[in-house]
């Protein structure tokens, strides 16, 4: 939810001009700073920022997305899988219309992935004589792609990061200047240039593919976005991680609310148990009040609730400023005032935490690597000057500027 000045809101931030009275009160009752989430020579991702949240030091654990987004799915990754993101996505005139195709709905991309591993994985298993690629189906535009032996030593275009750029350009590329990971000595490992291919031959066919199937043609005859591609992104092998538990003491159990594969993949491999919400989205119209009660219901049993709400960055990147104005305020008013009214009640202890995992300017629709604001809270907690939660107020807030695991240390050392 973190963004830039708009001059359309008189040069204020969305923060700043969102009507969002929970996080103000809690701003000035708490205390604030900013955090700087994205570690250098990192991509500014959601993988990144909510594993640098918390806690963890992206050059021992990062592998992507792919591999988290299998561990949310349920599938268990072999020592020589190679996973990685799979979008479907709308392309026109040669250009990234949108990252999510036409917001898909799960139970459309469900059939068109059966589609693309018969018609498209299926075909290549049976050339290569081995089962070397499969699809696996996520939630909404959101999936995932194993290659057996892939290398992770390629480069690929986030397609959120490249909106209306055209897609030529963007295909997959073997890292420049790799000379390891080359074959493997069973010779089943692909070199970067042979995974390269592999999956930029699979973003052409789903192309011829899902432009005739019945779904996308139901869609260009009404004039919507059709799903008329795959776009694979940031892959990797089967990382490893320790818990949360194991990182810090103080948390006995923890859960994890979100609506998106990926956040549940890092809480998985964080320990903590995944919770559900019916309604739950991703989208604007995700289910604020369930995901509420979920986290209020998980403070009675466990130490540590890491609730995660999409919709704010889904509007950012189709730069919809109304859209994420309401997100923000949606926010405020359905998911953390009834938490904090509730926790009010208690005799038990609460401490209370809200920031973004990196910015998603409106203006710009991609993900912005600054650093990104934050407020603590916690009855009895001494108040600094702040008197609002956004990105300029917090600047002057007493935690000043932290950086990476610093914030989890920070909360983890409130008593």
């Amino acid at each position: 939810m973190a963004d830039l000045p708009v001059e359309r809101l008189g040069g204020k931030t969305l923060l700043q001009y969102a009507h969002k009275p929970m996080m103000d009160q809690l701003a000035r009752e708490g205390r604030c700073g900013r955090l700087v989430t994205v570690p250098e020579g990192f991509p500014p991702g959601s993988e990144v920022a909510n594993t640098a949240i918390l806690g963890y030091d992206l050059n021992k654990v990062y592998e992507g997305r792919g591999p988290l987004e299998a561990a949310s799915i349920g599938y268990e990754m072999a020592d020589d899988d190679f996973a990685i993101r799979c979008n479907i996505i709308t392309l026109e005139d040669g250009k990234i219309i949108t990252h999510n195709g036409g917001n898909l709905e799960t139970n459309d991309a469900r059939v068109l992935i059966d589609y693309l591993n018969e018609n498209l994985a299926k075909p290549i298993n049976e050339r290569e004589g081995c089962e070397r690629v499969k699809f696996i189906t996520g939630i909404q535009y959101r999936h995932l792609l194993v290659i057996k032996g892939g290398s992770k030593h390629i480069v690929c275009a986030p397609p959120h990061d490249h909106p209306n750029e055209e897609w030529r350009g963007l295909l997959v590329k073997p890292e420049g200047s790799v000379c390891c990971d080359s074959v493997a000595t069973d010779g089943k490992r692909l070199t970067p240039q042979q995974t390269a291919d592999l999956i930029n031959e699979l973003i052409l066919r789903s192309q011829e593919l899902l432009a005739k199937h019945p779904y996308n043609l139901a869609k260009a005859a009404k004039g919507e976005r059709q799903a008329n591609s795959i776009w694979p992104w940031s892959g990797g092998y089967r990382p490893s991680m320790e818990t949360l538990m194991q990182q810090y003491p103080q948390v006995k159990s923890g859960a994890v609310i979100s609506a998106v594969d990926l956040i549940q993949g890092i809480g998985k491999y964080a320990g903590l148990r995944i919770i559900k919400v019916p309604g739950a989205t991703g989208l604007a119209d995700t289910n604020y009040e369930g995901k509420a009660q979920a986290a209020i219901d998980a403070l009675e049993k466990d130490d540590f609730v890491f609730v995660h709400v999409e919709a704010s960055d889904e509007a950012g990147h189709d730069g919809d400023l109304e859209l994420k104005l309401k997100t923000i305020e949606y926010l405020d008013q359905r998911l953390i005032a009834p938490i904090y009214n509730k926790v009010m009640t208690w005799d038990e202890p609460v401490c209370i935490a809200v920031l973004p995992d990196h910015l998603t300017p409106v203006e710009m629709r991609i993900h912005v690597g600054q650093p990104v604001p934050f407020l603590i809270w916690h009855r009895g907690i001494q108040a600094d000057s702040v008197q609002q939660y956004d990105e300029v107020s917090c600047v002057s807030g007493a935690y000043g500027l932290l950086k990476l695991d610093e914030f989890m240390k920070t909360l983890m050392s409130i008593s």
